[in-house]
């Protein structure tokens, strides 16, 4: 089993293709259901934020499997595989461990260590391992970035320059409208970015807060917990006559802001759109008053420099990916090991069956000191080599090895491995 990452990140893409690939709760589960069914992928996570949408898989081959993901890619995106192709990035083996805890510890973020991605990854894991589509590999894989990303958040400052794609928004909406401090602000939408738009404002002193979402149920547990005042979704128009700052952060697969309707406010407004897809139609920033703020404006300003943090942070990442490399290689050999020591079982029980039929003379208790004696003698043989072969396993070129035992002993590997019976999902 191989791991593969393929994706698109503000980094490779526009914000028109990422507006296409983006799904919500429902559509991921989808693509899960689509990408398993491929005939290289086994496992899969889909990752998908206001500025990444990455698929992470177990495959049998890196071609084929780097065939099935970008297929379902561009079949979710309505585009041909060519027109995506150029804008991806594919990660293999080494490299899509790596970028897997870079991700985690918020090192490929458009803001360098926000702890948001944190949360959306463990939240796409959450709903691979709901639908069945994370197993062995993958959930260790996903434990470990979880693991990796909160070990550099712990041990270093990495996060201290900006909290937040949000803060980042607001601080560069600021540099054009000035403090925000006492100014009546908006938030639309209640899901996780619109808790973390709630929080960011009311640290920045704006207020008095409103919220408001299509369920309005939820924007009043979101009110209640950051002492904002929940307004139904309806009032949107009249919302937009009292406020000086809106965030917009919705599912919504369309506009929620248009020009009319922003117009229709008659007055000053600084606007960032942090959904993707954009909850902000075409023309609102070049309405007169109005400053936006979206993803692709943030995604050309932000400055992704790597300082002393970012490099202590690195060093982190490689150590990790060090580690995990010698569980891979471990995990690789376990099922060969496994099938050796399961074959000389075969033939001992073989032998002794032989030897029951032979000598039918031998009493129950002569049997069973004869049957323990053999299976000491054979364990003993198998101990040095087995554990000798998982220390070899261990270093680079070390699946050689397996290889070596599965060649001299003719072992089959059975193809799907129980993660819970093999001990290697952690609650």
């Amino acid at each position: 089993m191989n791991l593969l990452v393929v994706g698109m990140s503000h980094r490779t893409a526009g914000v028109p293709v990422l507006e296409r690939l983006a799904m919500n709760g429902g559509e991921v589960q989808a693509a899960l259901a689509e990408l398993v069914a491929q005939p290289y992928v086994d496992e899969a996570v889909v990752l998908s934020t206001c500025n990444r949408v990455e698929v992470y898989a177990a495959v049998t081959a890196f071609h084929g499997g780097l065939a099935d993901i970008g297929g379902v890619l561009a079949r979710r995106a309505g585009l041909p595989v060519g027109d995506l192709a150029s804008q991806m990035y594919v990660h293999y083996e080494v490299d899509a461990v790596r970028h897997a805890f870079r991700v985690a510890a918020g090192l490929d973020s458009m803001v360098v260590g926000e702890a948001q991605i944190l949360g959306q990854l463990r939240d796409a894991y959450g709903v691979a391992g709901e639908q069945a589509a994370a197993g062995r590999m993958l959930h260790e894989l996903m434990q470990q970035a979880l693991r990796v990303g909160k070990r550099v958040h712990a041990e270093t400052e990495i996060d201290r320059a900006g909290q937040s794609v949000v803060s980042a928004a607001l601080a560069y909406g600021q540099g054009a409208t000035g403090p925000i401090e006492h100014r009546p602000a908006l938030v639309v939408g209640a899901g996780a970015m619109g808790a973390l738009s709630l929080a960011t404002l009311r640290r920045a002193g704006a207020g008095p807060l409103f919220v408001t979402n299509r369920s309005h149920a939820r924007a009043e547990r979101l009110a209640e917990l950051h002492g904002a005042t929940a307004v139904p979704f309806a009032e949107l128009p009249s919302l937009l006559e009292r406020v000086d700052v809106v965030v917009t952060a919705t599912a919504s697969p369309e506009p929620v802001l248009d020009a009319p309707l922003v117009a229709g406010a008659g007055r000053s407004l600084l606007v960032i759109d942090l959904a993707l897809p954009r909850d902000v139609a075409p023309g609102v920033g070049e309405l007169p008053g109005v400053t936006l703020v979206d993803i692709e404006l943030l995604s050309e300003s932000l400055s992704t420099t790597a300082d002393a943090e970012g490099r202590a942070a690195e060093d982190i990442v490689a150590a990790e990916v060090e580690t995990f490399l010698t569980w891979l290689r471990g995990a690789d050999v376990a099922p060969t090991v496994a099938a050796l020591r399961a074959r000389a079982d075969e033939v001992v029980e073989a032998e002794l069956r032989r030897l029951a039929q032979r000598c039918p003379e031998m009493g129950d208790e002569v049997r069973s000191e004869v049957a323990h004696s053999i299976h000491r003698i054979v364990q003993r043989l198998l101990h040095q080599p087995t554990v000798r072969v998982r220390q070899l396993a261990a270093a680079p070129g070390g699946e050689a090895y397996a290889q070596a035992l599965r060649e001299l002993f003719d072992l089959q590997i059975p193809s799907e491995i129980n993660p819970a019976a093999a001990g290697e999902v952690h609650p």
